[in-house]
């Protein structure tokens, strides 16, 4: 297992009359909707730099956020703007706003989404979904009132002899290699890797494969019936933070799941890499 010891590193700030605002009138709401669109418009008419005081732009805004987020009027899994663009719709420096929000993330009040900017904590923004039986991300996402997508960045027919040896297959067998990122309301959520046994599914080599694999197995009569799962802490590499859009790397969950169907065949072989700032898993135990 990859250690999970990490220290958050910390940008470099410029003097503080760098941050004074450009080509903003005096004490104008930061108009952020402008940028981001309709839903974020309660967030301008709250959000202010003041040019009246000796107090710094990023503490200005610290204390407003946290205000904004404790009282509840900015709702957790609301997405804050990223850093860039805020900074460039306030005119003002970056470095300002990354003050800003480490400032938050240190209080837990938010977390960051890469490109996506950041979302506030709470329990409306982690995913909490139940491992009581088996079902694919697809069917997960909609569960939780989500909208699922993919993105395939590798899609081949090959022949692993390690891979093959999970299937209990010889190392000559036809594996359909499937890698794709899963998204949640457009939030990359897991880094997938997943094979698929064509001894077992032929049709699975000209299927479409950004939506349920799950369904179209079991519409080509190879539905599944029961898997054997593992789950383990892990550090996401350079390019795994890349997707999640990590500014470090932050803990995941990764999960090794083998897939059956009724006859008791191997049909599907998947290390899927969830986010673990995002994910509570809930079980159920009975006596």
């Amino acid at each position: 297992m990859r250690s999970n010891q990490h220290r958050a590193r910390r940008p470099q700030f410029p003097d503080p009359a760098a941050d004074a605002p450009r080509h903003r009138p005096e004490n104008s709401p930061v108009l952020i909707a402008e940028a981001y669109g309709d839903e974020q418009a309660p967030i301008a008419s709250w959000l202010r730099i003041r040019g009246d005081t000796a107090k710094p732009i990023y503490q200005q805004l610290e204390e407003q956020l946290i205000t904004l987020i404790e009282d509840g009027r900015i709702r957790p899994g609301t997405t804050l703007p990223a850093e860039r663009q805020l900074a460039e719709t306030m005119g003002i420096s970056r470095a300002t706003i990354q003050r800003c929000y480490n400032t938050l993330r240190d209080r837990r009040l938010i977390r960051a989404y890469g490109r996506n900017g950041s979302i506030v904590e709470g329990e409306g923004v982690r995913l909490l979904p139940g491992m009581d039986r088996l079902k694919g991300f697809t069917q997960e996402m909609q569960e939780m009132g989500r909208t699922p997508s993919s993105r395939i960045l590798e899609r081949e027919i090959v022949e692993d002899r390690q891979i093959a040896s999970i299937f209990d297959l010889p190392s000559t067998a036809p594996l359909l290699k499937l890698v794709r990122i899963r998204y949640g309301d457009d939030i990359p959520l897991s880094y997938e890797k997943a094979w698929y046994s064509l001894n077992a599914a032929r049709f699975l080599e000209h299927a479409d494969m950004t939506g349920s694999i799950y369904a179209q197995l079991a519409q080509g009569g190879v539905g599944l019936a029961f898997c054997d799962q593992t789950i383990e802490a892990t550090l996401p590499n350079a390019l795994e933070s890349e997707i999640f859009g990590f500014e470090a790397p932050v803990p995941c969950l990764l999960i090794k799941r083998r897939s059956y169907n009724r006859r008791e065949v191997m049909v599907e072989y998947v290390e899927g890499l969830f986010r673990g700032d995002t994910y509570t898993y809930r079980l159920r135990l009975n006596i």
